[in-house]
This record gives structure tokens, sequence and C-alpha cells, in this order.
């Protein structure tokens, strides 16, 4: 099929769905915003996400080596330092990436009013509007591959397992970028559930015995479970995430929390193929940026029923209840790594450029000098001056590895400002493989900034897009 044609097939379809869900918007029901994601396409079209350089380009020793990685984890910041250090000669990147996208608009009470979904890669180079039912916010119109990263080198960004059974005839095919770290929502929304039946009690101690010890979720340790996801979420602690993994196998808890996401309607949400021993072995995750948001939308917890899915079922905020949306709602707004589609961790560089304009969490502030500390790392830069321009809240995750780019979360205005309450997530493959043609030496001592600055500018158009529709 032509992008032209491709182009016009997505155009209508979009139609019907804007047509299809009159009726339910009378009912109160949110209608796809043909304008919100007319918009949300044209701000990422802008970014030119192609024009950036490639430090492990195919054919390279370092993306041979890349290819035979058995697994994904975020690395610290500071091997993200020795790596940066180590890398090789970049050159521009050989094709568009890909890229997940989606914006959900909501109203004061955070009920959804409008959303959008956008698709960027190598097939759909200025990218492409997902049409999404009114009455699920969801769509069957793509055919989700799962991602890999020697395919997308050499198979012009092509994947060739499907996520979902049953979409081959779906007009549009996309490899879903791994989602790394945002992986952890999945986790923190499992155990929670588990703690409102009884199962878990948060501030009980777990004892994390593996049978094995790794760089990556280290070795033995007993914590409360409160303090195991407030490290993974807040700090992104990789230990922290295996430990509640492991958990969760212990209470045979996976496969049921991966059902509990088809049940609600979010069926690209998955987990499969972790270690039950150790809690490692995150390949096997999946989230479209479209069912990432709905999750989010769901704990953020607005009235009434949120959506209905394919199958009938109402998904209220009663998927949670009000103290652990209140607790996750917590841990996801004193985030530590703000520095994707926001960037504040890095205020006042000149590089990156400033994404969503959100108030740094205090938690990791030195109240003398504004700089940031996140466990061991040392961002080194006075947030005051962004803090004192701030105007909204952003309760999010991020996720970051050598081909992932990853942020999802929900924004609130502050007190006075303009207003606008929104949840954005977006998925992509630029991750800390990939710098700007124009990218600064970073000053020495301090965490370098792992992606492309175009993923704040385009947090800053979202954000600027959702303000000037209210």
């Amino acid at each position: 099929m032509s992008h032209r044609r491709l182009l016009t097939c997505t155009a209508l379809l979009t139609a019907a769905a804007v047509t299809g869900s009159t009726a339910l918007a009378q009912a109160g029901a949110p209608v796809p915003s043909a304008g919100l994601a007319e918009a949300l396409r044209a701000a990422i079209d802008a970014q030119d996400f192609k024009n950036v350089l490639d430090t492990t380009p195919p054919g390279s020793s370092s993306a041979l080596a890349r290819s035979g990685a058995r697994d994904k984890y975020d690395p610290a910041p500071a091997e993200l330092a020795r790596r940066r250090g180590l890398a090789a000669e970049p050159k521009p990147l050989h094709q568009t990436p890909n890229m997940d996208a989606a914006v959900i608009e909501l109203d004061q009470a955070g009920r959804p009013v409008a959303m959008a979904d956008v698709l960027l890669s190598p097939q759909y180079p200025h990218g492409v509007v997902v049409p999404l039912n009114a009455k699920s916010l969801s769509t069957d119109q793509v055919r989700y591959r799962w991602w890999d990263d020697t395919e997308w080198d050499t198979n012009g960004g092509k994947g060739t397992r499907d996520v979902l059974p049953g979409r081959e005839r779906a007009p549009i095919d996309f490899s879903s970028p791994f989602p790394a770290s945002v992986l952890k929502l999945m986790v923190g929304f499992g155990v929670l559930r588990l703690v409102d039946q009884g199962k878990v009690d948060l501030d009980a101690d777990y004892a994390y015995r593996p049978s094995t010890v790794s760089e990556t979720c280290g070795g033995p340790e007993t914590k409360p479970v409160r303090q195991f996801l407030d490290e993974m979420i807040t700090m992104s602690k990789n230990e922290s995430s295996c430990a509640l993994i492991k958990m969760l196998h212990d209470l045979k808890a996976v496969d049921a929390m991966n059902k509990g996401f088809v049940d609600l309607g979010l069926p690209t949400l998955m987990l499969t193929g972790t270690d039950p021993v150790t809690g490692a072995h995150w390949i096997g995750a999946n989230m479209s940026a479209i069912d990432t948001a709905k999750l989010l939308l769901a704990v953020n917890g607005g009235p009434g029923t949120l959506w209905t899915t394919p199958a009938g079922k109402a998904v209220t905020r009663e998927v949670l209840s009000a103290s652990s949306r209140k607790f996750l709602l917590k841990t996801l707004g004193e985030q530590g790594h703000n520095e994707m589609l926001s960037t504040t961790n890095w205020c006042g560089r000149g590089y990156p450029a400033p994404g969503i304009p959100q108030l740094t969490p205090q938690r990791w502030v030195n109240p003398a000098d504004g700089t940031m500390t996140v466990g061991d790392a040392v961002y080194g830069q006075d947030t005051r001056p962004c803090d004192a321009a701030a105007e909204v809240s952003f309760a999010h995750k991020t996720g970051w590895t050598d081909t992932t780019g990853s942020d999802a979360g929900i924004v609130h205005s502050l007190p006075g400002k303009p207003g606008r309450h929104y949840v954005v997530a977006v998925f992509c493959n630029l991750g800390t493989d990939y710098v700007d043609v124009d990218r600064p030496a970073d000053p020495p001592g301090v965490i370098p900034v792992f992606y492309t600055e175009k993923y704040g500018r385009l947090g800053l158009a979202i954000d600027r897009i959702v303000t000037g529709r209210h």
C-alpha cells in the first residue's frame, strides 16, 4: 500500500470513529479529537527525529554486541557516563525511528474528553494517526510487533512476531519499542492490586532471596514492600524492581496480573518471561502508548466510567483503592529522573532544551544550592530557576536503554497557571545510543544527558498543544 493510500485509509477510519461516536459524546463519552491527533502528529514530525547520530550503527562491533544481548535494563547513570566515553564515531541514523505517542486530554475532574495516538516509523516517516474507539479508548487497527534491535536495523524497521493474535489484517503495521523502566508501572500496579486484595502488606518486610547474585538485580536484601516500590518508581532502582517481580512470582501472581490487563481492555500491557527465582529477564515486556495512558488515566482517578472494554466491562478508578491510587500518584509525583519529556534535572545548562515545564520534586533538591542528587546520580544544576517558572506537576515514570527512550505520566496545572490536565505516554527506540548532531560536551563530574533533546522539545510542544485547547 502506498504512503498516500495509507494516509487516506487512516483518515477515513478516523472519520468513521469520530462519526460513530456522536451518540456516545451526547451521553458524556469522549470523542476522539481529530484536531488533537493532527496537532500531535505535526508536533512529532516537526522534531525531525531521524536527524540524530547513531553511535552503534548497523554493522559496527557495538551493534553486533548489542544484537547478542539476552536482555535489557536501564543502566545506572554512572555506567551511562562510562559508555558515553567509549562510544564509537557516530554516523547519521539510517532510517526514521519507531515512536508510539499518546495523549488523553482530561477535564478538571479527570474524565477523558479527547485522545490521540500517533505512530512514527520507517513505514510512516511523517507519522500516522491511529483510529481510536470512543467507547473503549482503544484500537484494533494496529498490528503490533515485538521489538527486536536486529530486525529494526536490518529489516527496514519491520518486526516479525505479533504481540496480539488476530491483527494480521490491521491496516497499520508497527513494531512497539521496548518500554524499558516504564514497565515498572505495570509491576507497581500489580503489587498494589494485591495490596487491595489483602495478599500483600505494604508495610511488611519482603525478604528477597535470589538464587544468584547479578549486577542488575543484586543480592539478598530485606525491606518493606513500600520501600521497594518507592525505590523502583522514584529512583528506577533495578534491584528493587527485581525484588518485586520475584515477589509476584512467589505469589503466583504474574499470569494473573497480565490477564488482569486484558480484562481491563489493556491487552498490549504484558510482562512475560521473567525469571521467577531472581525477578530478572525483562525483555518480554510490551506496552503500547495508548494502553499505558489508559492505565495512568485509571490511576489518576476521575469519576464514573473511564472507558468500556470491548467485552462490555465498565472500567472505573476502583481498579485500585483510593489509598493505593494515592500512594502510586505520590510516588510518581516524586520522580527523580526528570530528563526526557521534561528536562528540569538539567535546568539552566542550555542543553537539553526545556521540556514540560514541571515543578521539580523537592525530595531530591539540595535546598542550599538547588542541585539534584538521585541516589548516586549527581546532576549538578540549580533547578530553582526552572521551578520558579514551573507551570505544572508531572507524575511520571521514565525509562532508558541503549535503544529505548520512554516517559509516561500525568500532568496537572499548578495553582494560578494556565489550565491543562492530561496524560501523556511516549515510547521510542532512540535510546542512549543516539545523540544530537550539535550535542555539546557534558561538563565534567556530572550525569551526562541520556537522550536526544528532541524529546524535551516534543514534551513542551505537547504541553503547549493541550494548553492552547483550554
